[in-house]
């Protein structure tokens, strides 16, 4: 084909770069879609936009969450606020501007509603004449994704769908493609396998804990309560780039004595994929990514300490479908996930469900659309 795409995320939380990310790979596996560049919008905005987008941001879903659920349900309002908040977002990104008039894609593909707002701008003043595709990277759809000059939006579940139509969105112009996830995870590895290759135990039930998104003290509370178990079971505890949340974790595991191997202590890893596919469980926060990456991977879902917003309303879906439990008190924890573990056809029923919401191939169905809307244009 040829075209020029560009795939526009934004670094507020990692969700929406991970799916962009996700996409660039698909765009490659698909072929024929031409030069494909993936381009962080807040790199093209005032340091001071940039600092209230990212850093505080994630300032307030560690310090704050309660201020940022209310936010998020303040900025709630369908087609309400627009023009206000346009002109701020029009004043804070004139670099992005510039850069999209410079390069004249012929294919958009957006994972924020921060680029997607601005694309849409700039084709109603005709300073942008491709066509742009909308992906929402979590399960339930906020006002803030709302545009007038769009092509398509791809959204998780078939209740999304339906509360975009009922907003006015034509429903030929929205599928349910899932949350676009790197294809890694749609592939099939051996659970053996993977426990062997990583240095796991081959029999123990397999808890992966992603620390890393969690603050200092209910890490420590997660894992203690966690080590409590009555099934054996060792857990990988994932912290990131956190090099003291994962000194900590490792002195943790060291005092754990009674159960040697019990924690294991990851720091950094590109191979997330494989220690899902070694994992039985997921224990965290569920964020659009996350939860989808875990669901392919057929992961019972454990949900703790969700951000009001976002999170909340992603853990309304998961227990509404029956995919997942919801921890609200970290003592009982353990006795939670036992009793769960207990229940083999509630093991079962989970997975099933679980099953049933997973889009393992999210990306490329995402690619396919995209594609088909730069197709219908040349």
């Amino acid at each position: 084909m040829g075209n020029k795409v560009l795939i526009l995320s934004a670094s507020a939380g990692a969700g929406h770069v991970r799916a962009a990310q996700a996409l660039e790979r698909a765009f490659a596996a698909a072929g024929g879609a031409g030069e494909v560049r993936h381009v962080d919008a807040l790199e093209f905005t005032n340091k001071v936009f940039r600092t209230i987008y990212s850093k505080t941001y994630i300032e307030m879903v560690d310090k704050a969450p309660d201020v940022l659920g209310w936010l998020y349900d303040a900025l709630d309002s369908p087609w309400q606020k627009e023009r206000r908040r346009l002109a701020w977002d029009k004043l804070n990104t004139r670099p992005f501007v510039k850069l999209l008039e410079r390069e004249q894609p012929d294919l958009i593909v957006c994972t924020h509603f921060l680029p997607a707002e601005m694309v849409s701008w700039m084709k109603a003043k005709h300073r942008l004449a491709c066509p742009q595709a909308i992906v929402v990277t979590d399960f339930d759809v906020h006002a803030m994704w709302l545009c007038h000059h769009y092509e398509h939006y791809c959204v998780a579940l078939d209740e999304t769908r339906e509360h975009l139509i009922r907003l006015g969105i034509p429903p030929a112009k929205v599928s349910t493609t899932g949350i676009p996830i790197d294809p890694l995870f749609a592939e099939v590895k051996d659970k053996a396998a993977m426990r062997t290759k990583l240095g796991l135990g081959p029999d123990k039930t397999t808890i992966l804990l992603s620390a890393g998104g969690f603050g200092v003290g209910p890490v420590e509370h997660i894992v203690t309560t966690l080590l409590g178990l009555a099934h054996p079971a060792q857990i990988v505890a994932i912290c990131g780039r956190n090099a003291e949340l994962l000194a900590r974790m490792q002195a943790l595991a060291a005092k754990a004595t009674a159960a040697p191997g019990a924690l294991v202590p990851v720091g950094y890893t590109t191979a997330m994929d494989e220690y899902m596919s070694a994992a039985d469980v997921l224990v965290g926060k569920p964020g659009g990514l996350t939860t989808s990456e875990a669901l392919a991977k057929g992961l019972l879902l454990v949900i703790v300490n969700p951000i009001p917003g976002q999170e909340e309303r992603n853990s309304d879906h998961l227990l509404e479908a029956g995919a997942a439990i919801r921890c609200n008190n970290l003592p009982v924890l353990a006795y939670k996930l036992d009793r769960l573990l207990d229940d083999g056809p509630r093991v079962t029923r989970m997975r099933q469900s679980g099953a049933r919401l997973a889009k393992p191939h999210a990306a490329r169905d995402v690619v396919r659309i995209s594609l088909g809307l730069a197709g219908a244009r040349t």
